[in-house]
């Protein structure tokens, strides 16, 4: 009986913040912010890959980007982004590749606005340390996909030894694609991580942060199987939208992806405010 009356306080002060603070228009400037920050993220990092000789970047990027997305919303906008990564850019520090950048960190500072609204704190860090941070978050997202890169182009060559020494480990091997999936989806748990324990302004324990994040991910899980489901059998968006049906498919599933985080946010408030209203009581 307690833990269905801790559930539903935590359920209702979770879901009733989200609504009193504006979570929905909160959740389509997430949105729209994301899928700006998107394009010049992967413009930067691929430059970057290029001048440190890593001319198989975008592909593994986009891999890395859309491999969790539903086939129907990342194959059109896949191939777009393919599309513009190929085109040939000159040196590195030029204005349009750090214009890319400082684009690419409004996209964080949308989820730390998020974030500070959900686990109800008032930023008082600078705007310049808030910017640097984001910029940060952006280099480092880069360098990291340039690692996984690295590893992706070496995989099979490293597969193939490690078959040859040991005979035991073939059957766990699985398949490159498999392995692909494997990495995007490690690299979704460590960026939640690390946006939920460091954007938002104050401080949390990794207990703290916790209960969020898998209810981010069950629920992403969900919410992309659903709306996937929806595009293949009752979407009507190609015929409302024609031309511009792949890029509102796009919005609409990133609000959802991002309602989706807010809560996970939310939720992690909600609870701690629950667990320290009960430490209160028994004090």
């Amino acid at each position: 009986m307690r833990r269905i009356v801790a559930t539903r306080r935590v359920l209702f002060d979770a879901l009733g913040h989200f609504n009193d603070d504006d979570g929905w228009s909160m959740a389509s400037h997430l949105a729209i912010s994301a899928l700006m920050a998107l394009f010049p993220f992967l413009i930067f990092a691929t430059t970057l890959a290029s001048f440190l000789g890593a001319q198989a970047f975008s592909e593994t990027a986009v891999h890395l980007v859309f491999d969790t997305w539903p086939e129907q919303i990342a194959e059109p906008i896949a191939r777009e982004v393919v599309n513009v990564l190929t085109v040939q850019r000159g040196d590195l520090l030029t204005f349009g590749v750090v214009l890319a950048a400082f684009f690419a960190s409004n996209g964080i500072e949308a989820l730390r606005t998020s974030l500070n609204r959900a686990y109800r704190v008032t930023e008082t860090r600078s705007l310049i340390y808030r910017r640097v941070q984001s910029l940060a978050f952006v280099i480092f997202a880069t360098i990291a996909f340039l690692v996984i890169s690295v590893l992706l182009v070496f995989a099979p060559l490293i597969a193939r030894l490690a078959k040859a020494q040991f005979d035991w480990i073939e059957p766990y091997m699985g398949t490159f694609t498999l392995w692909r999936y494997v990495i995007a989806s490690t690299v979704i748990v460590l960026g939640l991580i690390a946006v939920h324990f460091w954007l938002p302004a104050g401080k949390r324990r990794f207990v703290d942060i916790v209960p969020g994040i898998i209810f981010t991910l069950a629920a992403w899980l969900a919410g992309s199987t659903i709306f996937a489901s929806y595009l293949d059998n009752f979407s009507s968006y190609v015929t409302t939208y024609a031309g511009l049906a792949s890029i509102m498919i796009a919005v609409v599933f990133l609000y959802i992806m991002s309602l989706i985080f807010i809560l996970g946010g939310e939720f992690n408030a909600a609870i701690k405010r629950y667990l320290d209203a009960r430490a209160r009581v028994g004090a």
